[in-house]
């Protein structure tokens, strides 16, 4: 069973939209995951606008992949190292602990990303 950043069961994040590697709600991950999506985060619009600079656009709807585009409030599993871009560019959304995967404190810690706890 996966676990969260405080070593107890890994809860969902979203399933409307659904969200995760694997879709299913869950912010896991595997080898093949390159992005490492294990961030549990509340989007935001600063954050939206920011990932779209970066050439991951998140809002527009993609219904070939069964993406209805992301708004403000909804929750979505984010690639750490993205979480990680816009906290130092001063847009990083705030997450949800308990469905944020255990690997993210492989590249961070709990102490930073209790900064970030809704």
């Amino acid at each position: 069973m996966s676990q969260n950043v405080y070593g107890n069961p890994l809860i969902p994040c979203c399933t409307a939209p659904m969200t995760g590697y694997f879709r299913d709600g869950l912010c896991r991950t595997m080898p093949e995951d390159t992005g490492t999506h294990v961030v549990c985060a509340v989007i935001t619009e600063a954050f939206l606008s920011y990932t779209k600079s970066k050439g991951n656009d998140l809002s527009t709807p993609r219904p070939e992949w069964q993406f209805p585009g992301l708004k403000a409030g909804d929750k979505w599993c984010l690639c750490v190292s993205r979480w990680l871009e816009a906290k130092n560019a001063g847009v990083a959304p705030k997450i949800d602990l308990k469905a944020t995967h255990v690997k993210a404190l492989e590249f961070t810690s709990l102490e930073l990303l209790e900064a970030y706890a809704i």
